[in-house]
C-alpha cells in the first residue's frame, strides 16, 4: 500500500470513482444513485417540486453502500480505512473512529467500552449532556457525580477542580472511567493537563465529551485539545465547529487504557449497518481542509469574530462572556466590580452576549435577533451563544451587528412607552444575571461528590408517582428529567430530590417560556414526583 499523503482524501476519491463509473444499481439504496428523483422531476406538472426533486437527485450521485471500493466502517480496510489514518494524523490521535450519528453514539460507546459489568462505577461530570447519561443507563452503571466549578462573574458552570476529581478517585478506586464534557455549550472550559494526569495516576481513563472543541489545537488562538492534555478517548461533534455535515463526527484515542477491540464492538452495536457515505465523506473533506490549509483555515474567521466581540463590547446595551480570567461585571446597582472566572480557556469563536443592564431574558434577545434574520445556537435566562466558525465572514457579522442596532432600538422605544405608561416603576427588568445563573449552579452543587446512583433502561423504582405543583414539590423525588434543550444539560435528574434552587430556576423557565426535553408538562408548572 501507498503510503498516505495530507493531500490525499481517500473515501472522497473511491466516491467520486464510483460515481464516474455509471455502474447499473442492483443494490440499496432505492433511489438508484439519484434516477428516481430525476423520474420524479421530469413526471411532476408542478415546477417548484420538480427543482427540488433535480437539487436533491444531485446530492444522491455518492449515496452508496457497501459495494466494491466503498470500503465498510465496521471493518474498514480500505478508503474508509485510509480516511481514518489520516484523520488521526491531524488531530493527533493513535486511531481515529468515523461517527454517522453524531458524539451522542461516541459517547454511549466509550460508557460502554469502560463497563464490563453491571454495577460498574463512573465517576461523570454532572453538567453532562444527555448523552453520557443514556450510555450510564445502557451500561447499567453507577455514576459518581462530581460538581463542575462555578464561574463567579457569569454563574455558568466548567468543569470539576482536579482536587475533586482526585477526592472522588480517592472515594471510589474502583472506578472504571472519569467522564468529562469540555467545553462546555459556552466555549469555556479549563486545561485538562492535570485533571488527565491524576486519572492516569490511578490507571484509569479519562474521557472527554469535545463536542464542541473539534477545531482545538488546529491553531495559537485556539485552546489545546483533549488530545493534546492527554485524555484517552476523545468525541468531537465536527459538524458542529469544522465541516461536516450534520451527524457527523469522529471519535479519538490514545495510549493502552482503552481496549480498542471493545471499543470497535460497541461501535457496531450503536451506529447503523448501513452509515451514511456523504456524511462520511465530509468527514474526509473536512480533515483535508483543515489538514491542507494548516491554522490559515481559520483566519478569516477568527477576524470577523474579533471584530464582532470588539463591537458588543462597546455597546451600551450589550457585553460579551469575558476572554480573559480577570473579568469585569455589572451588579444590580449598576456598578463595576471585578471577579475571577473559574475558567482557564474559552473558545474565542464562542460569543457569548447579554443585555446588560437587567431588561430582558436571553430568551427574549434570541427571539428579537430572529426577527431580524439573525438565527442564534442558543439561548438562556440570561445569554445568547452566537457560534461562530472558520466557516464565519465579515458579512455575517455585518448582518448580526445591523440585527443588534435594531434590537437595541427596539429595547429603547420599549422602555419609553413603558415608562409613560408606568411612571412609578419604569421599565420592568428581570434580577441580575450574576444572581439568577448562580441559581442553577447551586441547584446543582449541593455536594461535591455524589454517592453513586444506579442508572439502568429498565424501571427499577416501583414506587407510586403523581403530578404535584411545582411551587409545592421541595423535598420530593423527581420521579423525571427535566432537560433544557438545548444545550441538552439536565437541570433535574429522575430520582433526584428536589430542592428550593430546583424550583426557583424552573418556575424562571416556565415564565421564559424555555424549551425543555423529558418533562411531560411542557409548561414546566407541574412535575412527576415519587410519593414520599
Amino acid at each position: 500500500m501507498n503510503e498516505l499523503t495530507q493531500e490525499q482524501m481517500p473515501l472522497v476519491e473511491a466516491l467520486l470513482k464510483y460515481e464516474q463509473a455509471k455502474h447499473v444499481s442492483m443494490h440499496v439504496p432505492g433511489h438508484k444513485n439519484g434516477a428516481a428523483y430525476e423520474r420524479a422531476a421530469r413526471e411532476t406538472n408542478d415546477a417548484a417540486h420538480a427543482s427540488l426533486y433535480r437539487r436533491y437527485a444531485a446530492l444522491l450521485g455518492q449515496d452508496v453502500t457497501e459495494v466494491e471500493g466503498t470500503d465498510d466502517l465496521h471493518e474498514p480496510t480500505g478508503a474508509i480505512r485510509e480516511a481514518q489514518q489520516l484523520a488521526a494524523q491531524c488531530f493527533g490521535a493513535e486511531e481515529t473512529y468515523f461517527l454517522v450519528a453524531g458524539s451522542t453514539s461516541g459517547n454511549i460507546a466509550a460508557i460502554l467500552t469502560c463497563c464490563t459489568k453491571p454495577g460498574d462505577i463512573v465517576i461523570v461530570q454532572r453538567n453532562v449532556h444527555k448523552s453520557v447519561l443514556h450510555g450510564l443507563m445502557l451500561a447499567g452503571a453507577r455514576a459518581v457525580f462530581v460538581s463542575p466549578c462555578a464561574d463567579a462573574a457569569s454563574g455558568l458552570l466548567t468543569a470539576p477542580s482536579k482536587e475533586t476529581i482526585s477526592a472522588a478517585l480517592q472515594r471510589f478506586p474502583e472506578a472504571k472511567a472519569v467522564v468529562l464534557c469540555n467545553p462546555n455549550y459556552y466555549g469555556l472550559g479549563v486545561d485538562l493537563t492535570t485533571i488527565a494526569e491524576s486519572v492516569h495516576a490511578y490507571g484509569l481513563p479519562l474521557i472527554v465529551d469535545e463536542a464542541h472543541g473539534a477545531h482545538y489545537g488546529l491553531h495559537p488562538k485556539l485552546p489545546k485539545s483533549a488530545l493534546q492534555a492527554g485524555a484517552d478517548l476523545v468525541v468531537q461533534s465536527t459538524h458542529k465547529m469544522l465541516l461536516g455535515m450534520t451527524m457527523s463526527a469522529m471519535l479519538h484515542t490514545q495510549g493502552p487504557r482503552i481496549c480498542r477491540k471493545r471499543l470497535a464492538k460497541a461501535l457496531t452495536m450503536i451506529q447503523s449497518s448501513s452509515p451514511s457515505y456523504p456524511l462520511m465523506a465530509s468527514l474526509d473533506m473536512s480533515r483535508h481542509y483543515v489538514q491542507t490549509r494548516g491554522p490559515a483555515a481559520f483566519t478569516e474567521g477568527l477576524a470577523a469574530v474579533e471584530y464582532l466581540r470588539a463591537w458588543v463590547d462597546s455597546s451600551d446595551t450589550f457585553s460579551c462572556l469575558a476572554m480573559k480570567e480577570s473579568v469585569k461585571s455589572v451588579n444590580r446597582d449598576n456598578k463595576d466590580r471585578v471577579q475571577s472566572s473559574h475558567y482557564g480557556v474559552v473558545d474565542p469563536f464562542k460569543v457569548v452576549i447579554y443585555e446588560h443592564n437587567g431588561n430582558c431574558t436571553g430568551y427574549y434577545l434570541l427571539d428579537r435577533l430572529r426577527e431580524h434574520g439573525v438565527v442564534a445556537e442558543m439561548a438562556d435566562m440570561n445569554y445568547v451563544v452566537l457560534l461562530c466558525t472558520l466557516g464565519t465572514t465579515m458579512a455575517d457579522v455585518d448582518r448580526i451587528i445591523t440585527a443588534l442596532v435594531r434590537v437595541e432600538a427596539q429595547f429603547k422605544l420599549e422602555r419609553q412607552v413603558e415608562s409613560s405608561s408606568h411612571p412609578d416603576r419604569g421599565h420592568k427588568a428581570n434580577k441580575s444575571a450574576t444572581i439568577r445563573t448562580l441559581g442553577f449552579a447551586s441547584a446543582q452543587m449541593e455536594a461535591l461528590i455524589a454517592e453513586p446512583i444506579a442508572f439502568s433502561i429498565f424501571n427499577l423504582d416501583h414506587r407510586k408517582v403523581r403530578f404535584i405543583d411545582t411551587s409545592e414539590a421541595a423535598g420530593y423525588d423527581a420521579a423525571e428529567a427535566v432537560v433544557p434543550y438545548p444545550p441538552g444539560i439536565p437541570l433535574l435528574y429522575a430520582g433526584e430530590t428536589i430542592s428550593a434552587a430546583h424550583i426557583k430556576l424552573l418556575k424562571q423557565l416556565s415564565d421564559a417560556g424555555a424549551k425543555c426535553q423529558d418533562a411531560s408538562d411542557k409548561t414546566l408548572r407541574t412535575l412527576l414526583v415519587y410519593e414520599k
